[in-house]
């Protein structure tokens, strides 16, 4: 493969302000792990494994970008820099943060039911805490369709909040809440919802002026479907078939990956909600844990209520002595790896696989963005963090 623009590391700096001194590596020291990580991402491009963007970043400073294969084939359009890729589950601290912020001012409290900000639940259901849906512990169903998920195809946004609604109040949970912590979606859609209600703003549009505008995130949004298919910044989605071909999920509707939930295809559901699936390209992801850095979107005291650890979980992946306890927090998952604290979250749909981490102790910042579905992204994630905080 031959190195191209969109291959070269871009070096930048968006003058990020770090949470806490830095005590980890320095870029000249990550330089030789970082090779072996470029050159393990481009080794899975070359053999058709990867198709997408990655970024690291050590304060506010792009170290490495990279993007390989094609956002939309048929176009002949290829992935860069500032592709915009849709998150699945990574947006979920976005939905997280809204809810922070309604706190902030407030509006809400994380010990009140469901119930005081919704209705039409049934009694066990309404009963359930936004404390305990942002932690993953009501007891709500998973995998959630969300806002039009399954084998309906949803035409407009009104559509999607009403099938939204309905799934949600037709689940039953899954054991009494707060007894244990099981990942929920549905939680999340909910919490989307919670966020219109308060604000009196649709999910979509509160996102938009009070997370991603702020942040500098210009080119971060709910997008549409139809958005979906025809902006030339977005990323279509390559899901995997049976027999090793990958089909567009936005141009075949009637079609589905084979990876995770079998059928699957978000963009049958016309627009994300607050379980998942808003947009965003690399860059806006910077910016992102800049605002955070720099307090643009909570303040000292919210920023770290929002990304402090709450609720602890067995850890993903190989066993590694290196890796503490993982717990989650107001939407990011907060793990320990060697010694350092993270935020982090990723997520999957068919012919979509995301990460991004905030190494909040040695002020990096790394994201992987892909248009495929892959059984490699967590094979990603740990060869990100050996090179980083290894």
């Amino acid at each position: 493969m031959t190195d191209d623009p969109s291959r070269r590391s871009v070096l930048g700096l968006l003058g990020a302000a770090p949470l806490m001194a830095s005590t980890g590596r320095e870029p000249a020291a990550a330089g030789r792990s970082l090779e072996a990580y470029d050159d393990y991402i481009r080794d899975l491009a070359d053999q058709d494994r990867f198709s997408g963007t990655v970024l690291v970043a050590h304060r506010g400073r792009v170290v490495l970008s990279r993007a390989y294969g094609m956002a939309d084939r048929e176009r002949k359009i290829p992935n860069g820099p500032d592709t915009i890729y849709a998150l699945a589950s990574a947006s979920k601290p976005f939905t997280g943060l809204a809810i922070v912020q309604l706190a902030q001012q407030g509006r809400l409290r994380f010990h009140e039911k469901l119930s005081t900000y919704l209705d039409g639940f049934p009694p066990d259901v309404g009963a359930v805490t936004v404390h305990q849906m942002l932690t993953h512990t009501g007891g709500m169903t998973d995998p959630t369709n969300s806002a039009g998920g399954g084998d309906k195809i949803l035409n407009s946004i009104e559509e999607a909040e009403a099938e939204g609604r309905k799934q949600a109040r037709e689940q039953k949970l899954r054991f009494v809440p707060g007894t244990r912590k099981e990942y929920a979606s549905m939680g999340y859609n909910v919490l989307g919802e919670i966020v219109a209600a308060v604000s009196g703003m649709p999910f979509h549009e509160y996102m938009r002026e009070h997370v991603f505008q702020p942040a500098g995130m210009r080119r971060s949004a709910y997008y549409t479907r139809p958005q979906w298919l025809d902006d030339e910044r977005i990323a279509h989605p390559y899901m995997l078939q049976e027999d090793g071909s990958r089909i567009d999920g936005v141009r075949n509707l009637d079609k589905g990956g084979t990876i995770g939930v079998k059928g699957s295809n978000s963009a049958r559901g016309f627009i994300g909600a607050g379980g998942g699936n808003a947009f965003a390209s690399a860059s806006d992801l910077l910016r992102f844990a800049w605002a955070l850095k720099n307090h643009k979107l909570l303040n000292r005291a919210y920023t770290e209520m929002w990304l402090s650890p709450k609720i602890s979980g067995p850890s993903p992946g190989v066993p590694d002595p290196r890796r503490g306890e993982s717990f989650h927090a107001y939407g990011p998952i907060a793990p320990i790896f060697n010694n350092q604290r993270l935020i982090t979250h990723g997520g999957g749909i068919a012919g979509g696989s995301t990460n991004w981490s905030v190494y909040l102790d040695t002020e990096w910042t790394a994201v992987v963005l892909c248009n495929y579905d892959l059984r490699d992204l967590q094979q990603i994630i740990e060869q990100e963090r050996e090179a980083i905080a290894g």
